[in-house]
């Protein structure tokens, strides 16, 4: 019988499998990136990619009628996809309303635009941006560390959605990392309170940061206020930004330097 929906489904970024996942979708997915947390109720699927690479002949080998990534890092990837005959979709989103958006597109792709109503709604529920009383905290959010990288435009959206202030908002509009990067005296400068960090592919070592002589001074690290924030809960563009919403607000809220 012929099916209009993908039946063999792979996912080349963790927070497209997470999607599918949450949308009873699971099932058609035939592999997935290696980032993706599989969550332990989840049937275990092959692992075919990291993130700027992939296993092409073992995901040949699946058979996929659809393959879905993100990033402009995977443009390569995509094209040689499409030259092998797959059909391929690939979001590019950096706010987070073009994160709803992929969503949206997501699931109306996959056949599973109905399951994906509720999602949605908790999703923007979640992201409602809190009150703010009082004067906003400074936050410095640290994608990288060797060259120090600025967060990408959703987590400063987050940032001051809880009610924080971006001290590098001004980089927000810059897609790559690259172009993201700042010195050691910016952030000396800035004065961030808060120091938040996640960086991408790698644990975040806060004593590490702590450590940095010239920034001893930071109010940040003298008041001992400095987090991490799972990679799957902020650099992941996708659902699972809820969490690490939530751990933002908490962060802030509990804050000593709070007014």
């Amino acid at each position: 019988m012929m099916t209009s929906v993908p039946q063999r489904i792979v996912c080349l970024s963790a927070e497209v499998a997470d999607w599918l996942w949450r949308l009873g979708a699971w099932h058609r997915v035939v592999g997935v990136t290696a980032w993706f947390e599989m969550p332990p109720e989840a049937a275990s699927k092959p692992r075919i990619s990291g993130f700027s690479s992939v296993g092409m002949d073992q995901l040949l080998a699946l058979d996929p009628d659809l393959v879905i990534g993100f990033s402009d890092v995977q443009a390569d990837i995509a094209a040689e996809l499409i030259r092998q005959g797959c059909t391929v979709l690939t979001t590019n989103q950096r706010t987070l309303q073009e994160i709803e958006k992929a969503l949206i597109l997501i699931a109306r792709s996959v056949g599973c635009e109905s399951a994906a109503e509720p999602l949605l709604e908790e999703f923007r529920t979640k992201l409602f941006p809190v009150g703010v009383q009082g004067q906003r905290l400074r936050v410095y959010f640290e994608e990288w560390n060797d060259p120090l990288v600025a967060g990408i435009a959703w987590v400063g959206e987050l940032i001051e959605r809880a009610g924080g202030e971006d001290i590098f908002a001004d980089l927000r509009s810059c897609g790559k990392a690259l172009d993201r990067v700042v010195k050691p005296e910016d952030v000396l400068a800035a004065r961030p309170q808060i120091i938040l960090g996640s960086w991408c592919g790698k644990p975040f070592l806060p004593d590490e940061v702590a450590a940095r002589p010239e920034w001893r001074n930071l109010p940040a690290i003298q008041h001992d206020e400095i987090y991490e924030i799972r990679g799957a809960d902020i650099l992941q563009p996708g659902f699972r930004l809820v969490f690490g919403y939530k751990k933002i607000i908490d962060i802030l809220s509990n804050s000593a330097q709070a007014d």
